[in-house]
């Protein structure tokens, strides 16, 4: 198993199937939770805190994949059934071309990530309720046809395909001239052989005769699905061969595709010709919207107040952008809320105090003098304290006891602020998401961060929202207030309560309201208006007299009940809004719960691989630990690799590099590492190891990305990259 190579290379030694696997490792997560911990004497607590939450989170999110994606799964499982009725009951042929295979399109949009847990649950659906013969197939694993084949035997039969086999049956089959049809006929004939074994068949025989309506009937015909999780991604050759031989076994194997399309169902038209493409029955299928998805998972998770921990407005911006402008993936987006979370519990000692009301009471009263003091450097709680009179701020800051006594009165009214903060939100988003241009966004989240952020009700934006309410009509105002009631009906909270009281009485009113009154008011009011004095010819002096008239008439004008009512509405709104959307950094202890390190989670999550790449390469002391490489001014040692000798040697170069004086160059630093002076023989010459050294340190440059080959110059290449680290 070993090998001598004098460049690096990639060797493969295939294990023999009689090994044994290794076992898999525990890991101590507490261990690694609490290593590095601050404030490790509540590390215990935090830790298990932090599972609990983690855990929420997992069965939340799988909870509502299921749910959001029970229509479209159930529709799959609705065709299957029936594509395997009609082959049962002889129908085949009245609905399709024998030579025809069912396929659903299932368009799952650019979200590649999310695709994944689809096509788990619906491999699990499939076994359970339609089928025990599933297939799931990538890209990746499918390069040439034989793979694709060999992928879909040993996931149908649940067997190990013999490699060799394969090698001595190709060399028979190259000497024959019909490599490609002869080794896939005849692993579709196993295949075959298997499936008729397999539902026991009588009158299925490797003879390749087709099967009696009367043997159909006698047991139910099983189908075979084969899963294409990312169609755009396969080689189309390779597909297109695969269902012309799948074509032609379809009278004694049951075949299905469902076929897993990212992009567009046209795509199926672009891979395969028409004399491909004619032999599938396709049947599109379109799941949800990823933004909807993530809509319901900030709903579910977020803007909850049963889920006590939280995100400030950098962090929750920093985890939508990513969305938006990187994957689209809600996969991603939870992992992202999960590593918050874990970063949370880690970096605060005083996360301990992040869990349900009366689970805070009992951790606040186990808190050492430790934690009591950390409450006190709190930037929140500072700025409480500075509105205290002088007694109450000298109690707090050295009776421990009274401390406790008010952070519970505090944490309580934290409880109760986001118990008040979600139901106004979802109702201003409510009132507000259908107005022209969106002055406050058109989703939740959108008013969320600006309300996380700053007092909403002092931006331009929210004025113009109420001005435009104040114009809502009647019936459009009355269907907005009953959608805000529908919101505030299921919350028990008593200020809640008492506005939802108010809130049908404004409705009752507005329901009241004389159409007709209003009307004959307005009618006989514009008919002793001066626009009627306008019908008669008159001066430039008598129009300019009228139209001044028409405005002071227009301002004195007397509003009608609605309009009094409207605004009585508007400024019911304005009072809640003000009461309860204030942003959670004027709260006391709300370090407690939101977690504010956004650098940390673009760290993770959105890496910068060319700066550590060029930082790696600059300072190599930095990850190989070797006091030789240590350098006080920058510089490179010439005993560093040879890859960040090629780079500091190419930072010197212009657009274009030469090669040789490249070479040369670097042919010299190796010789001084070497320990040869510049008086010697053999200083600054290139020998063969050195050139194998500098070419193979040029590839991975040009791996990395840094150069690239030229066309101009033969002997030079292109620099790629410009800037330090």
């Amino acid at each position: 198993m070993a090998t001598s190579s004098f460049s690096r290379g990639c060797f493969v030694f295939k294990p023999s199937a009689k090994k044994k696997k290794k076992k898999k490792t525990s890991v101590d997560l507490e261990g690694y939770f609490t290593d590095g911990c601050e404030g490790a004497e509540s590390s215990k607590t935090r830790f298990k805190l932090c599972l609990d939450l983690w855990n929420k989170i997992k069965t939340e999110t799988e909870d509502l994949q299921d749910e959001l994606n029970r229509n479209i799964l159930d529709s799959l499982l609705e065709f299957t059934r029936k594509c395997s009725s009609t082959r049962r009951h002889g129908d085949w042929a009245s609905q399709m071309r024998a030579s025809e295979i069912p396929t659903a399109a299932l368009v799952l949009g650019v979200n590649v990530p999310d695709h994944d847990m689809t096509f788990q649950s619906l491999s699990e659906l499939l076994r359970c309720s339609v089928t025990p013969h599933v297939a799931s197939l990538q890209a990746k694993e499918c390069g040439a046809l034989k793979h694709l084949m060999k992928r879909v035997l040993e996931r149908l039969m649940d067997a190990v395909v013999d490699d060799e086999e394969e090698e001595e049956e190709e060399e028979e089959i190259q000497h024959s001239g019909a490599l490609l049809h002869k080794s896939v006929h005849c692993s579709l004939r196993a295949l075959c052989d298997w499936y008729c074994s397999k539902t026991k068949k009588s009158s299925c025989s490797s003879s390749g005769k087709k099967r009696s309506s009367s043997a159909v009937d006698e047991q139910q015909q099983l189908p075979v699905v084969i899963i294409f999780k990312d169609l755009e991604a396969f080689n189309p050759k390779v597909l297109q061969d695969f269902i012309l031989i799948c074509s032609r076994y379809l009278d004694r194997l049951p075949l299905m595709f469902i076929f897993g399309i990212a992009t567009s169902p046209s795509i199926v038209q672009r891979m395969l010709p028409h004399s491909v493409s004619s032999l599938l029955c396709l049947e599109l299928f379109q799941s949800l919207s990823c933004t909807q998805h993530l809509t319901t998972v900030i709903d579910k998770l977020i803007l909850t107040h049963s889920f006590p921990f939280k995100l400030n407005g950098k962090v929750m911006q920093v985890l939508v952008s990513i969305f938006l402008y990187h994957d689209f993936s809600v996969r991603n987006f939870i992992k992202g809320l999960q590593l918050a979370l874990l970063e949370h519990f880690h970096s605060q000692p005083l996360s301990s105090l992040c869990c349900r009301k009366k689970e805070a009471q009992i951790q606040l009263q186990q808190l050492g003098a430790a934690d009591l003091e950390r409450i006190r450097q709190l930037p929140s709680f500072n700025r409480f304290l500075k509105e205290q009179e002088q007694q109450e701020q000298d109690n707090l800051r050295t009776d421990d006891a009274y401390l406790k006594e008010v952070c519970q009165k505090l944490l309580k009214a934290l409880h109760k602020y986001h118990k008040n903060y979600y139901p106004i939100l979802r109702c201003l988003h409510t009132l507000t998401s259908s107005l022209p241009r969106y002055p406050l966004g058109k989703q939740v989240r959108e008013l969320h961060l600006i309300c996380l952020e700053k007092n909403v009700w002092e931006s331009e934006d929210y004025q113009t929202a109420m001005k435009l309410l104040k114009m809502l009509a009647k019936d459009e105002l009355i269907s907005l207030l009953q959608k805000c009631a529908e919101v505030l009906q299921p919350v028990k909270s008593k200020k809640m309560k008492n506005a939802l009281v108010q809130l049908e009485e404004l409705l009752d009113k507005l329901k009241q309201l004389n159409a007709a009154a209003e009307l004959a008011s307005s009618v006989e009011e514009n008919l002793t208006s001066p626009v009627k004095n306008l019908q008669k010819k008159t001066d430039l002096f008598q129009l300019q007299k009228t139209l001044l008239e028409m405005n002071e008439s227009r301002r004195s004008k007397r509003m009608s009940p609605f309009e009094v009512l409207r605004n009585e509405v508007v400024e019911f709104v304005d009072g809640l809004v003000k009461n309860h959307l204030l942003p959670p950094e004027s709260k006391p202890l709300y370090e407690v719960c939101y977690y504010s390190s956004s650098a940390t989670v673009r760290r993770h999550l959105n890496a910068t691989p060319r700066t550590s790449i060029q930082a790696a390469l600059s300072s190599p002391y930095c990850y190989i630990q070797n006091d030789i490489l240590k350098s006080e001014d920058g510089s490179v040692s010439n005993a560093a690799p040879d890859i960040c000798i090629a780079h500091k040697l190419h930072l010197e170069c212009g657009r274009l590099i030469n090669l040789f004086d490249w070479l040369e160059a670097y042919s010299t630093v190796v010789s001084a590492a070497e320990g040869n002076g510049p008086d010697s023989d053999g200083f600054g010459k290139v020998d063969e190891v050195k050139h194998a050294r500098f070419i193979r340190a040029v590839s991975e440059m040009e791996f990395l990305g840094f150069i690239k080959a030229t066309k101009k110059k033969t002997d030079h290449v292109a620099r790629l990259t410009w800037g330090g680290c």
